[in-house]
C-alpha cells in the first residue's frame, strides 16, 4: 500500500544549511524505494485555513518503507539540517488501494 511523506516547509531559517540538506537528502529517499512527487510550486488554498508554503510529497511503497527511510541512520543528519534549517510540518501517511488512485 502506497504511504506518503508531506511536508510544508512555511519558512527557511538558514539557507546554507538547507543546501546541504537537498544535497543528501534524494539519494536517502531513493536507497528506501522513495520517489519525490512535489517539490514547491504554487499552491493556493481553495477551502479551510490551511495554506501550505512549501509543499513536498514524496511516495514510498509502503508505510515501513517510509518510517525506515525517517528513521534511518543515512536520514538522521539531514533531518537535523532540515530541522534546524526550516520551520514547518511533517506527516506520514498511507493511501489504501481505491478506484480513486490511478496506479491502483
Amino acid at each position: 500500500m502506497t504511504a506518503y511523506c508531506f511536508f510544508d516547509v512555511r519558512e527557511v531559517l538558514d539557507s546554507q544549511k538547507l543546501e546541504q540538506y537537498k544535497n543528501g537528502v534524494l539519494a536517502t529517499v531513493q536507497q528506501y524505494g522513495g520517489r519525490y512527487l512535489v517539490l514547491g510550486g504554487t499552491c493556493e488554498g481553495v477551502e479551510g485555513k490551511w495554506r501550505p508554503v512549501t509543499p513536498v510529497l514524496i511516495a514510498f511503497p509502503n508505510l515501513e518503507r517510509a518510517y525506515q527511510w525517517y528513521n534511518s541512520d543515512e536520514y538522521a543528519p539531514l533531518k537535523e539540517l532540515r530541522q534546524a534549517a526550516t520551520r514547518g510540518d511533517a506527516v506520514l501517511l498511507e493511501s489504501p488501494p481505491n478506484e480513486f488512485v490511478a496506479d491502483a
